[in-house]
């Protein structure tokens, strides 16, 4: 057995309802993280929007910072450093460096010294209407992000996603078969379309890729009305949900173990099978 074989990790989900106000949603978020390290988390995981859902487009961009000016980003890197813990920011909304009504939907994994590890912008736009009565047109304020993110994380290796990214299993197998372990899937997801598909979606990444899948989520209803699901889930490589955090506001902790890992992709070995080269179609 390797030495990467007898790790394990202790991870937290942090589920709660984001404010339209920063430092308000930071007076929910600064405990949670609390009481996840007073679990035993190593790394400690945020939904997306993890400090403010907007519902108004002109307010979210006037009301926005760059990466280099966000007081919330600073205020996670200092408290990460004071718990000694790995945090997963599943997404800041930042004003894009180079363009003032431009924004990036930006994950961050911030190392336990406070230092930013990697960040990841969100590549797939939620340009959707799901009969709940609101219109999601991501693209008209965000820039997308072009590059995967696969992160080397203390022996473990981790991909960084977010949210809509979760219905396109392109960007996961790419992940897997670059050695992901565990993939992150920080949401917002709404309430119609989490109950439709949130669960069968999350555990259909973990089986196909034989990975960990670990989803912090926001819940209830946010400013403007928008509701999102909840439910943050780990999942394991063979499918089995480790966790769910259900509806309301709650900390969720799992340990993951890297055995599981390698059993899962040893018994369906798809990483390894799947062909190397595009299959060509025939159309009839």
């Amino acid at each position: 057995m390797t030495a990467s074989e007898t790790l394990s990790l202790r991870v937290a989900n942090c589920q709660y309802t984001a404010l339209a106000d920063e430092r308000a949603t930071l007076d929910i978020v600064l405990p949670m993280i609390a009481e996840a390290a007073e679990e035993g988390a190593e790394m400690i995981c945020l939904p997306e929007c993890a400090t403010r859902i907007e519902p108004n487009r002109q307010s979210l961009v006037a009301n926005s910072q760059t990466q280099d000016q966000s007081q919330s980003l600073k205020t996670l890197q200092h408290t990460a450093k004071s718990y000694g813990c790995w945090l997963m920011i599943g997404s800041l909304m930042l004003r894009a460096q180079d363009h003032d009504d431009r924004m990036v939907n930006r994950c961050f994994l911030i190392q336990p010294d406070g230092q930013i590890r990697a960040h990841y912008d969100k590549i797939h736009m939620f340009d959707v209407e799901v009969n709940d009565g609101q219109k999601y047109r991501e693209s008209q304020t965000f820039d997308r992000g072009h590059e995967a993110v696969l992160v080397d994380m203390g022996g473990w290796r981790l991909g960084l996603t977010i949210c809509y990214d979760l219905r396109f299993p392109h960007l996961y197998r790419q992940l897997a078969k670059a050695g992901a372990d565990v993939i992150t899937i920080p949401a917002a997801f709404t309430q119609v379309t989490g109950e439709a598909h949130w669960h069968p979606l999350m555990r259909a990444r973990a089986i196909e890729n034989g990975v960990f899948i670990v989803s912090p989520a926001q819940c209830g209803t946010h400013a403007g009305g928008r509701q999102t699901y909840g439910h943050a889930l780990m999942v394991d490589p063979w499918g089995k949900v480790l966790n769910d955090a259900g509806d309301g506001q709650a900390v969720t902790c799992a340990t993951l173990d890297f055995k599981v890992i390698k059993k899962a992709q040893a018994a369906i070995p798809s990483l390894d099978n799947s062909a190397a080269e595009e299959i060509s179609l025939k159309i009839f």
